[in-house]
């Protein structure tokens, strides 16, 4: 080596392991993009999931970083093909007796046997590699590869090959919950709510928070919930639907601790009841008690009223795998 010539420095050679990542959100809308840089994928009726393999070890994550390894064993399992070092993303879903999803037998399982799916839709890391600034285009392709040595429950989500005209009258026509939209070029923005990915609920069904209930019985009467608005709780409707005696007490049970003398609601009470009966008058809120509005359910419904109420609402089950949720 030649007097004060320098040698480069060392590249450092680190391995990087996999861990829980947050999933790249989708932003609601009405109206889904329509070109040749997009792909469409059903909108499952299920709970989003991490899954990572590092150090030989699967982990199964919720969005929320919950543990789900135990509670959906068989898709863990299933998983142990996974390279090292990989992180991917899906969602579970459980199939109803007709072979439809359905989050009801979902929240339900292990009370019921009923088939758990895991559909993958992306990759976001493989064998220590980070994938998040490759188009979405490239990350299926080696999703595609991945998949191929994966078993039951493991499923590849699928992309659908029609007119979005098309998509949309079938899955309307299967009692399907809606569609997404992916921008082909897209990146994985990891926790973020980009508009690269859109989804658009085609069958009137909203995730709803649960702020208080009705006295009736051992129980309740009838669930009051909302949607946020500009980070203010507004009444959405009261509803007496869908619940089984069974489901009554285990609400009961989550409400324990939740109450509070302070309605959670703006703009309560209202003046009268309106034309369908859904207004929450001052006489009527005197049948109310209030919880801290952390809950959130999912409802069936028919419609929207002017008013912003719902009609003809109905319980499906508890969400407990969300927690931002706002009036879609």
């Amino acid at each position: 080596m030649l007097h004060g010539q320098q040698t480069a420095p060392a590249r450092e050679n680190r391995e990087v392991k996999a861990s829980f990542i947050p999933p790249m959100l989708l932003e609601r809308t009405t109206k889904l993009p329509e070109s040749d840089g997009w792909r469409y994928e059903l909108k499952w009726d299920g709970y989003r999931a991490i899954a990572y393999k590092t150090g030989g070890n699967v982990h199964l994550r919720s969005r929320n970083d919950n543990d789900c390894s135990i509670r959906y064993a068989g898709v863990t399992s299933a998983l142990a093909s996974l390279p090292d070092e990989t992180v991917i993303d899906g969602e579970i879903v459980a199939l109803d007796e007709h072979g439809k999803p359905s989050f009801n037998v979902l929240q339900n399982y292990g009370t019921a046997r009923a088939p758990v799916l895991y559909y993958v839709f992306d990759v976001i890391m493989l064998s220590g590699k980070d994938l998040t600034r490759e188009p979405l285009s490239a990350r299926q392709e080696i999703l595609a590869k991945i998949l191929r040595k994966l078993r039951e429950p493991v499923r590849a989500a699928g992309s659908l090959d029609a007119p979005l005209s098309v998509l949309i009258k079938s899955v309307k026509e299967q009692g399907l919950e809606g569609l997404v939209a992916k921008r082909l070029d897209s990146r994985y923005e990891s926790g973020q709510r980009s508009g690269a990915w859109q989804k658009m609920r085609l069958n009137q069904g909203q995730e709803l928070v649960i702020g208080g209930y009705t006295i009736g019985g051992r129980t309740f009467d009838a669930l009051v919930f909302g949607y946020y608005e500009c980070k203010e709780l507004r009444f959405a409707a009261k509803t007496r639907n869908g619940f089984t005696p069974a489901v009554r007490e285990e609400l009961m049970r989550k409400f324990a601790g939740l109450e509070t003398k302070d309605c959670p609601f703006t703009g309560l009470p209202e003046k009268r009841s309106g034309r369908w009966g859904q207004g929450l008058t001052a006489e009527k809120m005197q049948e109310c008690r209030w919880l801290k509005p952390v809950l959130v359910g999912m409802f069936e419904f028919v419609e929207w009223t002017p008013d912003n109420h719902l009609r003809h609402s109905s319980f499906i089950a508890l969400r407990t795998d969300k927690q931002d949720v706002v009036r879609e």
